[in-house]
């Protein structure tokens, strides 16, 4: 294995890809990250990096490109809501980590006061942006949640750069 010396100019190609293919072998949720533009519509879009912050007071921590669509709107802190999705939402994934103008056209959702909520997923977390700092490419963003509503389902998981819901066996021991 190729161990590498850290390279804080970033000038490093061959680090750059080492690190992505080494985080490609890390296990994710995927959520769909929604907020409310300046302009008054609804925005959003897929992230896998996401994870529980804090329990006291509940809080999620979650990283986005800066040169994400949706990072402006959700960098103006007014709020968010975190979608966690089910095994049957890949399509809406797709969706929401594409570069459609409209990804809410023939999507079910509806306003959660100034929130952007999908409908039929089996968790949303509602959150005010309590914190948020630049590192890299990526901006780190500390919800505190206000509302939490949990459903059932296998979750969608994000592996080897596919969304899916099971690890098979066949998958762990291939070298995964």
């Amino acid at each position: 294995m190729d161990v590498r010396r850290e390279d804080r100019t970033g000038s490093d190609p061959g680090l750059a890809e080492a690190f992505r293919e080494a985080m490609a072998q890390l296990v994710s949720g995927v959520v769909v990250v929604c907020a409310r533009q300046a302009d008054g519509a609804p925005c959003g879009l897929l992230v896998s990096s996401v994870c529980s912050y804090s329990v006291q007071p509940p809080s999620v921590l979650l990283a986005v490109a800066r040169t994400a669509r949706t990072y402006r709107a959700l960098a103006a802190g007014a709020g968010f809501g975190v979608h966690l999705l089910g095994s049957e939402h890949a399509a809406l994934a797709a969706v929401f980590a594409g570069r459609g103008d409209d990804k809410f056209a023939g999507v079910g959702w509806d306003w959660d006061g100034e929130v952007p909520r999908l409908l039929g997923v089996p968790g949303y977390l509602r959150c005010a942006t309590r914190a948020s700092f630049q590192h890299g490419d990526h901006a780190i963003l500390v919800g505190e949640v206000e509302h939490c509503s949990l459903g059932s389902g296998e979750p969608l998981l994000y592996f080897r750069r596919r969304l899916d819901w099971r690890l098979s066996a066949a998958t762990a021991q291939d070298g995964g």
